[in-house]
């Protein structure tokens, strides 16, 4: 080529460099006016290794946060520590409950239990018979009132029941199961929990009281935040084991005592290896968390080997199962019939795998290739906020977030590919409002509690081979949480037409809006939805089908603003906060696409190639 030729060439790729730069400019100018932050870039390269070497940087792993140091000395209840209370409750990122309106989406809901002849429902925390010093946390914690699956949890565990759980997204089931676990530990733990390690004196092995199990690391340290809220000035020391975080703090942790350990499987698995670090012979409670998760193909030896923990290793037949999730499948059911007492309570709030009508829910026709700036404008149509944005691969998650990155936004992104150190700093951008944007695979879908997250983009929606309307109802419930609003939208295309009957289906049930494009896949009778999902009752007569809610279960709705409605036991109810219980015979009878995490634990990893990755 001539040196004019050459030098033609280079000016056009000036210009082009040029036009780059203004354009980057001109977004960034954009959103600034438009209220956003500069976004902040985040140094990967100078991270630490998953072995965790450090840089210069201060490390401030999850499972490293303080918990209540309880001293012989103090008796039952120690003193009061000022400043961890100001960690623990006044933290402005905390997530708090909505306004009465909210928390009626929640009430409105029909509750069927079977199991038990009789539950009574507590309209007050006060009279739920907790101890006094977990009723003081609850308290501290602005809890007001509970929620329908608290008000019937927590008197079947205190009243010894093992336990199944259901009820929607964002609905307290944590603390359903945290809250009467600790109150009937309360005064036992003296007699129960293993030697406690004193300051200066030797390490002794972890031999927790209570163990919950749950798919991915975000969860279990947001589990272990809620317990240690609740154990706060009492001798019960909370404790967590993900993987991608070094071994070395936790294990220095679990060395010190543990009476709650959260966990999940592959690092559990790892530490139960190690006899002098870990034992479960004293475990009372064992509770699995995201329970159909858990349980989907690759997971079941470890989940039912921990079952075996607790029964075949523990020093008496005293031991509680408890199992909790906003969808239940058949395989799960199957592992409730085999390993809980004959007797098991199942408490059901709400169609399984329902949703709510705090989520408004908007489906928009958008081709993929349209996608990246349909995003971009809804984005600006709503303002700032905190938002997540799913995707359905890992790679697809870094390229949307540098999509947002480059147009000037503060945004940041987690999936399974990251470091551990990068996926907490992620989730402490996002919590804090630092990088309000975050782009998520399936990892981030179930059971992520950030306050004010006030709307979730499915810039990509799940396929039914890799969750369906299961990972959507998890996915969406990211916001609409404890009674607060928020909104979802969904990029829908002919992709997507696989979940389109039952993603319409959802719509109708939560009284949304069927947008023109999907009016054929209405049912004959919107009226009356018939699901066959795999995670209804219907299909398993005898275990949560058949006498559920008939004459052996009890249909209940959990109203606030009525009182308990007469008629005989196992008829329809009203649940009151605020009233009294009304008649004689008004007691009541009765969820990332594909694969598997890395780095020692997640369950959920993403990609909807199915690609299994090593632990």
């Amino acid at each position: 080529m001539s040196d004019a030729g050459t030098n033609g060439v280079a000016a056009v790729d000036d210009a082009a460099a040029a036009s780059k730069v203004d354009q980057k400019a001109a977004d960034l100018q954009r959103a600034t006016e438009a209220g956003w932050e500069k976004p902040i870039p985040f140094e990967y390269d100078a991270a630490p290794s998953e072995a965790g070497a450090v840089d210069e940087r201060p490390v401030k792993w999850l499972s490293d946060a303080v918990v209540y140091e309880w001293l012989d000395e103090y008796g039952e209840i120690g003193p009061r520590d000022e400043e961890l209370e100001k960690e623990l409750y006044e933290d402005p990122d905390i997530q708090r409950r909505g306004g009465d309106a909210g928390m009626a989406a929640y009430q409105a809901f029909e509750v069927l239990v079977q199991g038990m002849d009789k539950i009574h429902p507590f309209r007050d925390f006060d009279e739920a018979g907790l101890h006094p010093a977990i009723l003081e946390n609850v308290k501290r914690c602005k809890y007001d009132f509970p929620t329908p699956i608290q008000a019937y949890c927590i008197p079947a565990v205190l009243t010894g029941h093992d336990v199944i759980g259901i009820a929607q997204t964002g609905s307290g089931k944590t603390a359903a199961f945290l809250l009467p676990i600790l109150s009937k530990l309360m005064g036992k733990a003296h007699m129960l929990s293993a030697p406690r390690a004193v300051e200066g004196g030797p390490r002794v092995r972890a031999e927790p009281l209570v163990l919950i199990v749950c798919p991915t690391r975000e969860l279990a340290c947001q589990i272990f935040d809620e317990a240690r809220r609740l154990c706060y000035r009492t001798m019960l020391r909370p404790c967590v084991a993900y993987g991608g975080a070094p071994t070395k703090n936790q294990r220095e942790q679990l060395e010190k005592g543990c009476d709650i350990l959260v966990a999940t499987p592959g690092r559990l698995m790892d530490f139960m290896k190690n006899t002098n670090l870990l034992s479960l012979a004293r475990l009372k409670f064992t509770i699995i968390d995201e329970a159909d998760e858990l349980l989907s193909t690759g997971w079941e030896e470890t989940i039912e080997s921990l079952f075996g923990a607790g029964s075949d290793t523990n020093v008496d037949a005293d031991h509680t199962y408890l199992m909790f999730s906003a969808t239940f499948s058949k395989e799960t059911r199957k592992l409730c019939r085999e390993y809980m007492e004959e007797d098991f309570v199942r408490i059901k709030v709400g169609r399984v795998g329902s949703t709510h009508s705090n989520i408004k829910q908007s489906i928009v026709y958008v081709e993929d290739s349209q996608k990246n700036q349909a995003l971009f404008d809804l984005i600006f149509s709503e303002g700032p906020q905190r938002t997540i944005i799913f995707v359905n691969s890992k790679a697809k998650c870094d390229i949307v977030d540098d999509f947002l990155y480059n147009k000037g936004l503060p945004s940041t992104s987690i999936h399974s590919n990251r470091t551990q150190r990068e996926r907490e700093d992620a989730l402490r951008s996002f919590r804090s409002g630092k990088c309000p944007l975050m782009v998520a695979t399936g990892v981030s879908a179930r059971g992520l509690d950030v306050a004010n997250v006030k709307h979730v983009i499915n810039y990509d929606l799940p396929s039914t081979m890799h969750g369906g309307i299961t990972e959507y109802v998890h996915r969406i419930g990211r916001t609409g949480r404890i009674g607060n609003e928020g909104k979802a939208t969904s990029f829908y295309n002919d992709r997507n037409e696989d979940v389109a009957p039952k993603l319409v289906k959802l719509l109708l049930e939560a009284k949304q809006e069927v947008p023109d494009f999907l009016e054929m896949h209405k049912p004959e009778d919107p009226a009356n939805i018939e699901w066959n999902d795999g995670t209804d009752d219907e299909s398993e007569a005898g275990d949560f089908g058949g006498s559920f809610g008939g004459d052996a279960g009890a249909d209940a709705a959990f109203d606030p603003n009525s009182g308990f409605g007469g008629g005989d036991a196992g008829a329809d109810a009203a649940f009151d906060p605020n009233a009294g219980f009304g008649g004689d015979d008004t007691d009541f009878a009765g969820a990332d696409d594909g694969g598997f995490g890395g780095g020692n634990d997640d369950f959920k990893a993403d990609g909807q190639d199915g690609k299994v990755d090593a632990w």
